[in-house]
């Protein structure tokens, strides 16, 4: 800690740190993410589905931690620039299914640049941000075990 240990001191927070830093990695990835065509949170998205397959909206929601209702639109959006496409489900007409279209999975070689780039403009390498994120995880499944009032 510094400024002797202020518990209130605005760089000992924690919750200071992670704003912060999330603000400036996700403004970093704009300019990376802009020739493709995607905001971050489309980018998350096509992640999700570049690694998953075709998934229930829920599903994809929950991979995602959003809600469908803050889903739905970010899926509007890809739907319209031809890179997913969301139908009902047939085994459940409640259930509406998104999957990649022929050039959303297309894109997903062009994003293969955009890790790399990261690296490069971070100046940090592949272990150590593997080891902020294994951080990150243990921190998320923290606030997680926190039972809900």
């Amino acid at each position: 800690m510094t400024s002797g240990d202020d518990l209130l001191a605005l760089e000992n927070q924690v919750c200071f740190a992670l704003a912060v830093a999330s603000r400036s990695v996700i403004g970093m990835y704009r300019p990376l993410l802009e020739p493709l065509g995607l905001t971050h949170p489309q980018y998350l998205v096509m992640l999700a589905l570049w690694e998953r397959g075709p998934q229930s909206l829920r599903r994809l929601a929950d991979a995602l931690r959003l809600e469908p209702a803050t889903l739905s639109p970010l899926l509007k959006r890809l739907e319209a620039l031809g890179y997913v496409r969301r139908e009902r489900d047939p085994g459940d007409d409640r259930a509406l299914k998104v999957e990649l279209t022929s050039k959303g999975a297309a894109l997903r070689t062009r994003a293969l640049e955009i890790p790399p780039a990261v690296m490069r403009r971070l100046g940090m390498g592949v272990a150590e941000l593997s080891s902020l994120r294994d951080t990150l995880t243990r921190l998320i499944a923290a606030v997680d075990a926190i039972p809900a009032r």
